[in-house]
């Protein structure tokens, strides 16, 4: 992209050096050329944020990755507690990093949060590192998102210890919706959070940020965390102060049990340690779960992510059969939730789930817990949003026989019913009620019996078809006599046969599924990944934001190199073509001209144009694709037995359509018990029989 821009733009920012044959530019200098032309296609903050990262990259020639994060991060929390530059003038005019141990020393007497690791640093060396640090914070416009930044990196820096165990942001943002942390804190209620398997933090830090404001977020909020590795609970502490935790408010232990030193927790939030199945205990499991419900007071709430081999799987062993059912009868247990998988992106075969544990519930719960399963969904805002739903009304209403909520994903189950199987898998015994009376799954036998008159009219349609025009015959022979001689789709752009136009560089905000007045068509369309017509646009979009799209006329190929290459016929016309999709347009007045069918299927045919799956660019381009030279005559004939086709196929894919959709209906019927079948009508025993 650099050598495109340098060309193309007489203003793009000189070079500062070269090295190895590779010309170097001044990465700010760079970033800010393309945040001020607009060139960049992405927003300021981001550009920002990859320079600095990229600036981060560029150090670990010197400095290992577990000093980037360890001394960077301790230096912006110096600057955060001493509320000005680290580069700002001393009084005695010290060295810099002199000044900056002068003043660790000066604000972390105690080693609470920086001083270990600025001085397990060379003097000799650590001065760029201070400048780097306000250059972070110059960027991301302050301490808090500069460290956030730095961490944001840890996978490009190799840290598997900090990235191994990190969710999706689907489950944090479910986490954050199960908490209520918001409403709370927006009533003025003061919260006290915890995670005694806090690791680098990762759970309390998103709490914090998606919880609303930060300021006004941290202000009423005292945390406490405790993780064995002590690096880990160190970092997890200068996030946790760099997110606006005061201080005082705020106690990170290096240990294996949390201590209830400053104040007894109201809400945790926490992901048991990961154990490989070979190491994997079950009752280890559920004995860090017991610990977590023994720190809960009256009205207090954990969430607890963990294996799902024991928490929602059935148990073979008598002792963890045992304590499993001694918790449900506890009466703490509030919810149970099996997760989708691939929920921990660097563990692909872990599997998840959660539970949600509330001390003393309201009167109504007693006796009972919430099961829900969304390990066949995918973990969409609406699907996040409607469990939460499930689970905060459960929470305040307790179960209702009539006139109460009925949950979306979970199902009320009585303990006692649990207890009795023993060991027995904790998963829904049926689809929620509101599943079984949703208006979809009443209207399922119409739509069925919709599906089955589609399926005859289809039928019919195609019979009369065939009945007019007789059975498909191709007419093909084995041509004698002279070949067509070999062109390129170069030669035929050159002759004017044919006319190549551009793709356009679309917002993916201005596309829409299902309203719009015209279709997209970019590389999903003609790979054929995305239905024709699934994304559209606005005419009034178009108009007023790309004033030099051009639409596309009825008959123009589309087409596309990338992923691999498709090819489109455009009947209708007045579409929006997505680069790096682009359009081949058919010349009818040429001499010896050809149809967008012929092209499009030739171009289809022509040899080696595949490319392997590791390959950046495609081995030939499409001016390179060599097709037969066809005579008029051989177009014309080719053309309508290819439209022929296309008619047949239609009327094949009306059926296929009609059995597809009647065909999903009745088994996700059956699947989930709201329908039955009559006993064997007609036509299925006379299938059966054959």
């Amino acid at each position: 992209m650099v050598t495109t821009w340098r060309r193309r733009h007489a203003d793009f920012p000189a070079a500062v050096a070269h090295s190895a044959g590779r010309t170097l530019f001044h990465g700010g200098q760079v970033a800010e050329w393309l945040t001020s032309t607009g060139l960049g296609n992405a927003d300021p903050a981001e550009l920002r944020s990859e320079m600095a990262l990229f600036s981060v990259m560029a150090l670990t020639d010197r400095f290992s990755a577990w000093q980037l994060v360890e001394v960077l991060g301790s230096l912006l929390c110096l600057r955060k507690l001493d509320e000005r530059p680290l580069l700002a003038a001393a009084a005695d005019e010290r060295p810099v990093w002199a000044s900056v141990m002068h003043r660790a020393e000066r604000l972390d007497a105690e080693d609470e949060f920086v001083l270990r690791e600025l001085r397990s640093v060379d003097v000799a060396t650590a001065a760029p590192l201070a400048r780097f640090a306000e250059d972070l914070v110059e960027a991301a416009y302050d301490e808090h998102g500069a460290y956030e930044w730095l961490l944001a990196s840890r996978f490009r820096l190799g840290l598997d210890a900090l990235t191994a165990d990190a969710v999706t942001e689907q489950v944090l943002n479910l986490l954050v919706q199960l908490t209520d942390l918001r409403a709370r804190l927006e009533h003025g209620e003061s919260v006290t959070l915890a995670d005694p398997h806090a690791r680098a933090g990762d759970l309390l830090a998103a709490l914090l940020h998606k919880s609303g404001d930060r300021e006004n977020t941290t202000q009423n909020v005292t945390v406490l965390a405790a993780d064995p590795d002590e690096q880990l609970a160190r970092i997890a502490c200068r996030r946790l102060l760099l997110a606006g935790v005061d201080e005082l408010a705020l106690d990170v232990q290096a240990g294996v049990d949390l201590e209830e030193r400053l104040a007894d927790p109201d809400l945790i939030v926490t992901q048991l340690p990961y154990r490989p199945g070979e190491e994997r205990s079950v009752l280890a499991a559920l004995k860090d779960v017991e610990r977590i419900a023994d720190l809960l007071g009256s009205g207090a709430t954990a969430l607890v992510l963990g294996p799902a081999d024991a928490l929602v799987d059935a148990l073979r062993g008598t002792e963890e059969s045992r304590l499993r059912s001694a918790l449900l009868r506890s009466n703490v247990v509030e919810a149970v939730i099996a997760l989708p998988g691939g929920v921990l992106p660097y563990r692909p075969g872990y599997r998840s789930a959660l539970w949600v544990l509330t001390r003393d519930p309201v009167p109504a719960a007693n006796g009972k817990v919430l099961l829900a399963d969304i390990s066949a969904e995918t973990m969409t805002a609406d699907v996040c949003a409607r469990l939460a739903e499930d689970v905060l009304l459960w929470r305040a209403e307790g179960f209702r026989a009539l006139g109460g909520h009925d949950p979306c994903y979970g199902r009320a189950v009585d303990v006692a019913n649990l207890d009795r199987a023993f060991g027995g898998p904790l998963a829904p015994p049926a689809p929620p009620t509101s599943a079984i009376l949703a208006r979809a799954v009443i209207e399922r036998p119409t739509l069925i019996a919709d599906a089955e008159a589609q399926l005859e009219r289809a039928v019919a349609q195609a019979r009369s078809y065939e009945d007019a025009h007789g059975s498909y015959r191709g007419g093909v022979l084995r041509r004698t006599g002279r070949i067509p001689q070999r062109t390129t789709l170069g030669a035929l752009l050159a002759e004017g046969r044919v006319i190549k136009l551009k793709g356009y560089r679309l917002d993916k905000e201005h596309i829409v599924t299902g309203d719009g007045h015209h279709s997209v068509l970019g590389p999903e369309e003609v790979t054929g990944d995305n239905p024709i017509g699934a994304r559209r646009m606005d005419r009034m979009v178009l108009a007023a934001a790309y004033e030099r799209v051009t639409l596309t006329e009825p008959g123009d190929v589309i087409y596309t190199l990338t992923p691999r290459l498709g090819l489109h016929v455009d009947h209708e016309g007045f579409s929006v073509v997505a680069f790096p999709a682009r359009v081949l347009r058919v010349v009818h007045d040429a001499n010896r001209p050809l149809s967008p069918r012929v092209l499009a299927a030739l171009l289809g045919a022509a040899r080696d144009t595949g490319r392997s799956p590791s390959a950046v660019r495609p081995a030939r381009r499409i001016e390179d694709y060599q097709v037969p030279d066809l005579d008029p005559d051989d177009v014309e004939r080719f053309d309508g037995l290819l439209a022929e086709i296309e008619r047949r196929e239609k009327l094949l894919r009306a059926q296929d359509d009609a059995l597809a959709e009647a065909r999903r209906l009745t088994i996700a019927g059956l699947a989930d018990g709201t329908l039955a079948l009559e006993s064997t009508p007609t036509n299925r025993r006379e299938w059966n029989s054959s």
